[in-house]
């Protein structure tokens, strides 16, 4: 986390005046960037787990390094460059079945070790890249890729094989036809040439001998002009499954760089806009027994062939159909079981609205569906993460699902057809993990608090559950090879975070563990008394309850102003009980506070961690139910707390900014400033994986995106707006906020202005640009909000 040892206390100089209770000022802490404090990060274990290693400053370097704790021994230590390299770490290693072996890849070779004894062996050594290992053949062979390719190497005999060879173009090409002249003349020179016959009958002799003494040929596939993706042998090494990829030529945007080296303008390549023409993918299964390949059909997944609800909005685009086809589907992921005889594939639609679980049994051949989730809106959730799914035996199998609205667990008998859910109620499942022994789930989950985050330990039948951690917060637990052990990451609402560890049978015995790190905040930063702000609940006009942090006043004085941060990013938690990644901002809240402020931070609708509908409350209207959960806080705000309805303020970046726009244009005269940071305008301008789930595409769904981009209401302006913007942001171009300016300026606005960062990309790096950005922030508020006081 070597963001937060970066993160100067930018603003302590602003409120040096006035606040004599901040040590430092602006100048010092520019010199003295380590002001907060360094927190550890990345804990993670190698193969043995005897030792847990994670990343760390205590000494204030330039940059994290390496230090590892031994369990038996009370201090962490530094790890050597040298001996680094020797380290095999349990996450980036694929085990047999028994986990008495493992493979994993370095630097573009592939290598094979034992536990007990501990062995290690290299398999290749190459200029080219081998990549993805891993066991198949019943455990007997390591299969990895090389330039697309798989290879098999025999754990007995060292020996290795080419299993298939995809290759571009027609796969075994006939060689040109004859002409009907060269065929006479060839049957005719053998009828009475007869050394010429004598030698062509040796000949193909000789090759049919050769060819009976030869092994299996290689099978070659075409791919023709297509890219393949993920190819994988089967548990049994029967089949090999992989990925076909149409691509298209789709305009990407640039971003220009203005201060550099060279002192030329550059271009910086950039991404696609939403609309753009998709990739379509298609999934095959080649089975080597057979020796044929089975496309992956998904005509017969139910509802593929449904209209999305939207398009009732655009009848003639509709009827103006002729023939419904499937939509586009892709296998975001598969799992087999341990036989090889099943196989589990999460399939999705390309425009996210439908989620299918199926299996595919290889001796019938046939697919059969485990679950469909659907939502009109878009799928998405901890649900739809990676390793959201797997089996626990041959026949039963495991996953999550946001069927319910919320996140949770579910259990699958294959042989009955059956689902079962082991979590329920409003609460998320956010991360879950089968145990080794497969008696066990790890779950992590909000059902303390939706602003905590807690680990579990749940029996397989889902019977008995244990709660593992304690402390009011968040819990990052990664567990040791052997689940022995937990390395925790923690933190509280005005602690950062700190590591601990604790052993697994201590942690069910409700024992307390042992701190590892405790320099995420230094002695300066503790001196200063942080608010912890109120985390309280927000009734909202629809009667949905709004989580919020509220900073109150140092000296609370009768009609105070109101200001409120807007987190980015959407779909994003912060009214929470830890630590928050958005910490510069946690300190400019509490230097408003003592300015005399009031401020609010809301999880408005959209956010994460309230389950589906809630993430899904701003389809296809943005600056909607999320600008208006912030409106309706200004009416309890009044009534709780007594503050001037006429004096409110409102800032944020990214997602942020975007609401800041929307709340000055669509609702004039309820916030008299906002500081837009980083905003979108235009969310035509945005990329496809983002918006689209939200809005659907610009091309067919218009409505949506009239509703949704503020440049379309920038006419509602009367109060007074401040715009920064990093020039060099890849992904909020800076194009959007030329394009609003320039929309400003047609309409002849004049109480706004735009702050430009040059060296700036989306996420600040120079402290020098925080301070200034800040500055204009605190400005703006301090001579609006606080005018005629």
């Amino acid at each position: 986390m070597r963001r937060i040892i970066l993160a100067a206390f930018i603003f302590s100089g602003l409120a040096s005046q006035a606040q004599q209770t901040i040590p430092l000022t602006v100048e010092q802490i520019m010199q003295d960037p380590a002001w907060i404090g360094t927190s550890p990060s990345r804990p993670r274990w190698p193969v043995n787990g005897e030792r847990l290693y994670f990343d760390w400053n205590p000494v204030r370097a330039a940059s994290d390094s390496l230090y590892m704790i031994d369990p038996r021994k009370p201090a962490p230590e530094r790890v050597s460059t040298v001996s680094q390299k020797e380290i095999i770490w349990d996450d980036a290693v694929t085990y047999n079945k028994q986990r008495t072996a493992g493979v994993f890849s370095r630097e573009g070779d592939v290598f094979y070790f034992t536990q007990k004894p501990f062995r290690v062996v290299r398999i290749t050594e190459t200029v080219d890249i081998e990549s993805n290992p891993a066991f198949s053949y019943t455990d007997t062979r390591v299969v990895y890729q090389r330039n697309q390719q798989l290879y098999a190497w025999d754990i007995q005999t060292g020996s290795t094989r080419q299993l298939i060879q995809f290759q571009t173009g027609e796969a075994n090409e006939r060689q040109a036809k004859p002409s009907t002249e060269e065929e006479w003349l060839k049957k005719d020179q053998l009828s009475y040439m007869q050394v010429v016959k004598e030698r062509a009958d040796k000949s193909k002799a000789a090759e049919e001998a050769r060819r009976a003494a030869q092994s299996k040929p290689l099978r070659k596939i075409s791919i023709g002009d297509q890219t393949l993706q993920d190819p994988a042998a089967s548990p049994d090494g029967r089949f090999i499954t992989y990925r076909l990829v149409k691509q298209v030529n789709a305009k990407t945007t640039i971003v220009p760089s203005y201060v550099t080296e060279s002192g030329y303008t550059t271009d910086i390549p950039a991404r696609t806009k939403v609309g753009s023409p998709l990739r379509s993918t298609t999934f095959y299964l080649y089975d080597s027994v057979r020796d044929t390949v089975w496309k992956l059909a998904t005509d017969s997944l139910p509802g593929i062939y449904d209209t999305p609800a939207y398009m009732s909005d655009y009848p003639k685009a509709v009827t103006d159909k002729k023939e419904k086809k499937p939509r586009e589907t892709m296998v975001y992921g598969r799992e087999w079981n341990a036989s090889g005889t099943k196989l589990l594939l999460d399939i999705r639609a390309q425009d996210n609205k439908d989620r299918w679980l199926v299996l595919w049994d290889t001796a019938s051949r046939q697919l059969s569906l485990v679950e469909r989730q659907h939502d009109d809106a878009w799928i998405g959730g901890p649900a739809t993460s990676q390793g959201s799914f797997g089996w626990i035996n041959e026949t039963n199998l495991w996953y999550l699902s946001e069927y319910s609205g919320y996140s949770h667990l579910y259990t699958y008998d294959v042989a009955q057809a059956k689902s079962k859910a082991l979590t329920g109620s409003d609460y998320e499942v956010q991360q879950a993990q089968l145990s080794i022994d497969k008696k066990n789930f790890y779950l992590t989950t909000n059902k303390v608090h939706p602003g905590e985050k807690h680990f579990y330990r749940m029996s397989v039948d889902g019977k008995t559950t244990v709660q593992l951690t304690k402390s009011e917060g968040a819990h990052q637990v990664y567990l040791s090879p052997d689940e022995q052990w937990m390395a925790v990451l923690y933190s509280g609402m005005v602690q950062p975070w700190e590591l601990y560890l604790q052993k697994t049978a201590d942690a069910l015995a409700g024992k307390a563990p042992l701190q590892i790190t405790n320099l995420a905040m230094t002695d300066s930063f503790k001196k200063y008394q942080w608010q912890k702000p109120e985390l309280t609940t927000i009734v909202a006009r629809d009667g949905k309850r709004v989580y919020a942090r509220i900073y109150k006043p140092t000296d609370p004085k009768p009609n105070a102003p109101l200001v409120f941060f807007v987190h980015g990013a959407g779909y994003l938690q912060n009214a929470h009980k830890w630590w928050s990644s958005y910490f510069r901002e946690f300190m400019f809240n509490n230097l408003l506070a003592q300015r005399g402020y009031y401020v609010v931070d809301m999880d408005y609708r959209g956010s994460a961690g309230y389950g589906g509908n809630w993430r899904t409350g701003i389809y296809r209207h943005m600056g909607g139910k999320d600008l208006t959960d912030h409106i309706d806080a200004i009416e309890y705000m009044r009534h709780q707390y007594k503050v001037d309805t006429s004096r409110v303020g409102i800032y944020g970046g990214s997602y942020g900014g975007f609401i800041t726009l929307m709340a000055l244009f669509t609702s004039p005269g309820t916030f008299k400033a906002g500081a837009a940071l980083r905003p979108v305008t235009d969310w035509a301008n945005y990329n496809h994986g983002y918006t689209a789930n939200i809005l659907n595409e610009p091309q067919t769904d218009s409505i949506a995106y009239r509703k949704s981009s503020p440049i379309y209401y920038a006419s509602g302006l009367k109060d007074h707006l401040l715009m920064c913007h990093g020039m060099v942001d890849v992904n909020v171009h800076y194009q959007d906020v030329v394009k609003l300016s320039q929309r400003l300026i047609e309409l002849g606005k004049d109480n706004w202005e735009l702050a430009s960062y040059p060296m700036e990309d989306h996420a600040f790096v120079e402290p020098s640009s925080w301070t200034d950005e800040y500055k204009r922030i605190l400005k703006l508020f301090e001579t609006i909000l606080k005018k005629d006081r």
